[in-house]
């Protein structure tokens, strides 16, 4: 069984960027999209197997630190690699302090994602 990867991002363009770029990758058998947070907490809940976790920080309704801090306070939550994908540098520390496992700067480039994913799991 392959890994189960959540992506979540409010920009269309970017979850099919990600989309291909997961599709190279061998070990990835399913791949789930969520538009903003608050989805992706409802879509964790009900998918029930996510191994890891690409995430947007600025999105709409839940962002990313939001979504962070929610999906953190559950302990059993804790074992789910999270790695924030962001344009803005500048998010870096605050993510990471509020419960992200890595980070990565858009554009994404493929060797990249694939180095982190195979490094988190």
């Amino acid at each position: 069984m392959g890994l189960k990867v959540l992506i979540v991002d409010d920009d269309l363009i970017n979850r099919m960027l990600l989309k291909t770029l997961l599709k190279k990758n061998s070990t990835i058998s399913d791949i789930v999209e969520a538009e903003n947070g608050s989805e992706a907490l409802e879509k964790y809940k009900s998918e029930g197997d996510i191994n890891i976790i690409l995430l947007d920080v600025m999105m709409p309704i839940l962002n990313g630190v939001e979504f962070l801090k929610i999906f953190r306070s559950e302990p059993m939550n804790n074992h789910v690699p999270v790695i924030v994908l962001t344009t803005d540098d500048t998010r870096k520390a605050e993510v990471l302090d509020n419960g992200a496992n890595d980070f990565l700067r858009k554009p994404i480039l493929g060797d990249d994602l694939q180095q982190k994913i195979s490094q988190w799991t």
